[in-house]
């Protein structure tokens, strides 16, 4: 067994410095900062460069005020680049995840994109800053269900990077709030036990869906963007026997988000 199993068996996470390539990263999220770049000057009028930090990310808090629910489809969106998805099957990852046990792995959920910011936030909402939680609880695929996350910037206790007990993944599901992202875990925790991690671009965590981990407190005034990949193992006993269970559900809207559209001119217009 290796020294990264032995020490993900142990703690429930490590750490890998340097494991990803910086530029696959920033390829990442350039193409979000380009998608959120469109819609930033259709709705304020500001074109914005995607490369001066405080100057876009002001921007994003303006797009934010201006245009909730145009900026919630545009965070959706970016959930869909193929960037981010090309690096989820990435035989790199695939690679890692043998290593710490998953024989078999396969996705168990999504990609996902977070841009972490308390000015990213309606009516005091702490949607971005989780508390403590088991992923496990919003997945319930394997037991060995595995998490990567990594920041696309530099990440360190000032903007919020994660905090986790190390061990804790042994120590069962705990009680929670709600199984939804916005749950949290309604047990006693020691504040003590939770370690502050810290990442340079291209460093990534590892951890078992067990561990016990929250969101630390993002003090500065950018945006803590990151990124989550999951993972369950096919060849788990209890993933077997309870028949791929699939806890996440995706589904359409039931009407057309945008009424009356499109109209036949338009059709034509497209593929004229």
């Amino acid at each position: 067994m290796s020294a990264i199993r032995d020490q993900f068996n142990k703690d429930g996470y490590v750490i890998l410095r340097n494991f990803l390539d910086k530029e696959v990263v920033n390829t990442i999220y350039t193409d979000a900062r380009k998608i959120f770049a469109v819609q930033i000057k259709h709705v304020t009028g500001k074109t914005v460069d995607i490369d001066n930090r405080d100057e876009f990310e002001s921007a994003m808090f303006a797009f934010f005020e201006k245009d909730f629910n145009a900026f919630v489809n545009t965070g959706k969106t970016v959930q869909h680049t193929f960037s981010l998805h090309r690096l989820g099957l990435d035989p790199k990852i695939e690679g890692i995840l043998k290593e710490v046990g998953l024989s078999s792995p396969i996705i168990g959920a999504r990609a996902a994109m977070q841009f972490n910011s308390r000015f990213l936030s309606k009516d005091g909402s702490k949607h971005w800053k989780l508390d403590a939680h088991q992923d496990w609880r919003t997945g319930q695929g394997s037991l060995d269900s595995t998490v990567i996350w990594f920041p696309m910037v530099d990440a360190g206790a000032d903007i919020g990077a994660l905090q986790v007990i190390p061990g804790s993944h042994k120590s069962g599901l705990k009680e929670s709030s709600t199984s939804g992202y916005q749950g949290g875990i309604t047990a006693d925790l020691n504040e003590d036990e939770f370690v502050q991690t810290e990442f340079k671009v291209g460093d990534i965590l590892v951890f078992s869906a067990f561990l016990i981990h929250q969101s630390g407190n993002n003090i500065t005034n950018n945006i803590r963007w990151s990124v989550q990949l999951r993972y369950n193992n096919l060849d788990e006993p209890t993933f077997i026997e309870r028949g791929y269970p699939m806890a996440y559900i995706y589904k359409p809207e039931s009407e057309l988000v945008t009424p009356d559209f499109p109209t036949v001119k338009q059709l034509e217009e497209v593929f004229a």
